[in-house]
């Protein structure tokens, strides 16, 4: 009798542990969480990033007086549109006027002594041709009248330098534009070379701003590739608004600037409002392109003490932590620089609840999957 119960107790006690494993293995798979995963993708990227610039007027130059004298006459308020010519400043002339005369006078003497030296030569010419004096004497003649002919050359130049600078005294707007401010006041002794204002033409402006080294060559990728390339540029005002114009880029520096390793660029932007003022500041939105960004939806990342973490799914299906280096913010996701390869698995979200090691049951999503949870 014993040995038929044990011969029946055997096979329940094996099914009975056969059932308790499968329970346990149940109810350690009901313990690991099912999380949405995903991969770090890599994809060509087309980049919009604001850089700092400043405006300058295509021309601005300062206007200084060329000749010491009191400001007579401020003819032009400051703001004001000038053409080219137009007065600007009139200087006190008096002693300038006076240089004037005195060259003309100068002048005028130096001719009537080469006329002089001229009616003694005829005559000195006549009397040697009749052997009167010796034609040693006709050659002192000739060059006393050289003599006077370089006086009148010298008289002259002193002429034309008087009545230039009498023309210094009024001051002219060397082309069209518009006068800024005014530092002088009329009745001011003014030295020579003194900064009487500025003269700005704003119809087109440049705006100067500068890129690192790397998004310089990714923008010569972009040009290169034309892959949707533009060569225009956007620009945002200092109160946040957008320029309603586009501006084009012209040049670009031909070395880098070592103290901060990034390279100037310039565009051009057209200024018919005359919103844009010389010495203001803006930020240009240039458009650049990566070839196969690391691409990291933003609801994967978190954050502990300003580093950025992901959690990292191996392939025994545990998550391990990974700090990486994000390059910047594209939509919803983030743009790897470095920590992270192509092809990684990572928790799509739901990381509050994890612990590194710890090992969960991944639930692939599709591209589209991610894109439609963002």
């Amino acid at each position: 009798m014993k040995l038929t119960l044990h011969a029946f107790a055997l096979p329940l006690i094996g099914v009975y542990l056969s059932a308790c494993s499968l329970n346990s293995q149940e109810n350690k798979n009901d313990e690991k969480p099912k999380l949405p995963v995903t991969q770090v993708l890599a994809k060509d990227t087309l980049l919009h990033k604001a850089y700092v610039a400043d405006i300058e007027a295509v021309k601005n130059v300062e206007i200084r007086n060329r000749v010491t004298g009191f400001l007579d006459k401020i003819m032009v308020d400051e703001g004001q549109y000038v053409k080219a010519g137009q007065t600007l400043f009139v200087l006190s002339s008096k002693e300038y006027q006076t240089e004037v005369a005195k060259a003309k006078a100068a002048l005028s003497n130096a001719f009537a002594e080469a006329k002089t030296a001229e009616v003694e030569l005829q005559r000195v010419g006549t009397l040697v041709e009749k052997k009167v004096v010796s034609p040693s004497e006709l050659e002192m003649a000739k060059a006393k009248m050289e003599a006077q002919r370089a006086k009148i050359a010298e008289a002259r130049s002193v002429l034309t330098d008087a009545q230039t600078r009498l023309s210094y005294t009024v001051v002219r707007a060397p082309f069209t534009g518009i006068i800024n401010r005014i530092p002088l006041k009329t009745g001011s002794l003014v030295a020579e070379g003194s900064l009487l204002t500025t003269v700005s033409d704003i119809n087109w402006v440049y705006t100067y701003f500068h890129i690192s080294e790397d998004e310089y060559l990714n923008y010569l990728n972009a040009k290169k590739a034309n892959r949707s390339h533009r060569n225009t540029v956007e620009l945002t005002l200092a109160n946040g608004k957008a320029y309603p114009h586009e501006g084009t880029i012209e040049t670009i520096a031909s070395e880098f600037d070592e103290s901060t390793g990034s390279i100037a660029f310039r565009a051009r932007f057209p200024n018919p409002e005359n919103l844009l003022k010389h010495g203001a500041t803006g930020k240009v939105n240039l458009e650049t392109s990566v070839e196969k960004a690391l691409l990291l939806p933003q609801k994967s990342v978190f954050e502990i003490q300003d580093k950025n973490y992901v959690y990292v799914v191996d392939k025994d299906n545990k998550v391990r932590m990974r700090s990486f280096v994000p390059r910047t913010r594209l939509s919803h996701f983030y743009i790897v620089q470095s920590g992270l390869k192509e092809g990684e698995r990572i928790v799509f979200e739901g990381v509050q609840s994890l612990r590194d090691g710890m090992e969960i049951i991944p639930q692939p999503m599709a591209g589209a999957a991610v894109a439609q949870a963002l």
